[in-house]
């Protein structure tokens, strides 16, 4: 019996030391995949007379792509409402920089923190309001309301009907699922997530 719980402890420590190979292997693939962008944002933030917003920008193309589409910051709902209708990546960088600073430069006027700016780049810039009338920080709680309440219902779940999400947060939270049609709650604590990995693994 000892020796049956000997191998299983050392099986489980080898997949433990295989898995953590692999994500270390996958993120710093990723990181690096993402990275390339970096001048293009940094020009396209000079560009538009704005600077040091750059590896935040680049932390959103993680989340959103990990830059493995031509829509590299998936910002064509803001410019026309439509998804993936952005085929070129200077493009899109110029379009979700735009929209970023935008919603970075609301927040601030509205005097809320910046992650509810980063959290309105995927609910929307009325996400800002309605942090700024509830406390005017962002939190889970708020997130998961506006998201059932409000973006879910915008466009048609007025069911509540959920997905599955699978990360850390969304497992300990909500089962690892978000709301049909209801952007993602998370969106803030996982930017956050990916800008500490850009900072880490980019060597």
């Amino acid at each position: 019996m000892l020796k049956i719980l000997k191998l299983f402890i050392k099986l489980a420590l080898l997949a433990a030391v295989v898995g953590a190979g692999f994500y270390v292997h996958r993120t710093y693939r990723n990181v690096k995949n993402v990275m390339q962008y970096e001048k293009s944002v940094d020009a396209t933030l000079k560009a538009q007379g704005l600077e040091g917003d750059t590896k935040l920008a680049l932390a959103i193309i993680y989340t959103e792509t990990k830059g493995n589409a031509a829509d590299v910051m998936q910002s064509s709902e803001s410019l026309n409402g439509n998804q993936n209708s952005i085929s070129d990546e200077d493009k899109s960088i110029a379009q979700g920089v735009s929209n970023l600073c935008k919603v970075l430069e609301y927040a601030e006027d509205k005097k809320v923190d910046i992650w509810t700016g980063v959290q309105a780049y995927n609910f929307g810039q009325a996400y800002i309001d309605y942090v700024a009338k509830n406390g005017g920080k962002n939190n889970l709680e708020l997130a998961e309301k506006y998201s059932r309440t409000v973006v879910a219902p915008s466009l048609g779940n007025t069911t509540s009907a959920t997905y599955y999400h699978v990360t850390v947060d969304s497992l300990m939270n909500s089962g690892g699922k978000l709301y049909v049609n209801g952007g993602n709650m998370y969106y803030a604590n996982e930017v956050k997530w990916h800008l500490m990995l850009l900072n880490l693994f980019n060597w």
